[in-house]
């Protein structure tokens, strides 16, 4: 009685456990490269909040059902292949989030690509067309000459005494360098002088902040990028000590002390770089997905730094916190 006990007992335990078999193999977590050019990411980076939040939307939970492996070039671009070859040892797919990256990831790696780039795809020639982009990459971008001339258009509402802009770009990276081009073209159209301050590595801040006390302007572009995001604060400062206002592209660098952005609503950005990468981990070519444009775009205002410069703006009160 015993032993029959024993063997019914065991018998019935053999689809218990081949189900728990099966169900772990039903979760098996797919893994995903994300890329920076610049900072390292954080949990609390907008774009890892934002990626998190689309990947969970489409019932990929972000640690449990998919894996992020984040790496960083910290504006070092030449370190950008070894992290590349790094990823994509274990990664089904990149998500980067800069031209510079993206460039990297397609040109050096056999391996999907999901771009988030300021710069221009098709100029740049990162993509074949916005509706066919061709290769092993897709992604969500921007058309810098609508972009720049809307911007332009908002700071000269803001500000209508301005007539010199200085614009600093990074001239070593070629989406940027258009980026610049598009917004020095439209600023002309719009009746603006331009002064045009390349940067190519942290020391020639002090050289372009040197050529705008010998010949200041009336207000600042800065054009962002992983070298200009990472010493973003010099500017903030310079700013601030000459009394000049400067219009940024990102709201994040309004909330880290700026004075003013207009640029994509970020947010959306990331769902759609999120949206773009599950279709491809559910089989989808990247070719085969146009490249995504912003359809939400946002005006930002840094009260704070408004009221330390001592200005005022149509319909802002500089006296609010």
């Amino acid at each position: 009685m015993i032993l029959r006990r024993s063997v019914i007992l065991a018998l019935g335990l053999t689809p218990l456990l081949t189900r728990k078999v099966f169900s772990q193999a039903a979760v098996k977590a797919r893994h995903v490269g994300l890329l920076s050019s610049g900072a390292p990411f954080t949990d609390a980076s907008d774009i890892v909040v934002g990626l998190k939040a689309g990947f969970s939307m489409r019932g990929y939970v972000v640690g449990s059902s998919l894996l992020i492996e984040r790496r960083a070039a910290e504006a070092y671009l030449d370190r950008l292949p070894g992290l590349v070859d790094d990823l994509k040892s274990e990664a089904e797919l990149i998500i980067t989030n800069s031209y510079a990256a993206a460039r990297v990831v397609k040109d050096h790696a056999n391996i999907p690509v999901v771009a988030i780039t300021g710069a221009d795809p098709v100029a740049t020639g990162l993509i074949d067309s916005l509706a066919h982009p061709g290769g092993n990459i897709t992604g969500v971008g921007e058309v810098a000459a609508e972009l720049s001339a809307k911007r332009l258009e908002v700071f000269k509402d803001a500000f209508p005494n301005l007539r010199k802009i200085a614009m600093l770009w990074n001239a070593d990276d070629l989406g940027m360098t258009l980026r610049y081009k598009s917004a020095a073209a439209a600023a002309r159209t719009l009746g603006f002088e331009i002064q045009p301050l390349g940067v190519r590595e942290p020391d020639d801040f002090a050289v372009a902040f040197a050529a705008m006390e010998r010949d200041r302007p009336d207000a600042i572009l800065m054009v962002t990028d992983a070298l200009t995001s990472l010493n973003r604060r010099k500017l903030f400062e310079f700013a601030a000590q000459q009394k000049l206002p400067a219009i940024y592209e990102y709201a994040s660098l309004v909330r880290d002390g700026g004075l003013m952005s207009y640029g994509p609503d970020m947010n959306e950005v990331y769902d759609r770089a999120a949206d773009l990468a599950v279709r491809i981990l559910k089989g989808a070519h990247p070719a085969d997905l146009p490249f995504e444009q912003p359809t939400r775009f946002h005006f930002a205002i840094n009260k704070n730094t408004l009221k330390a410069l001592g200005m005022t703006m149509p319909g802002c009160n500089a006296d609010e916190s």
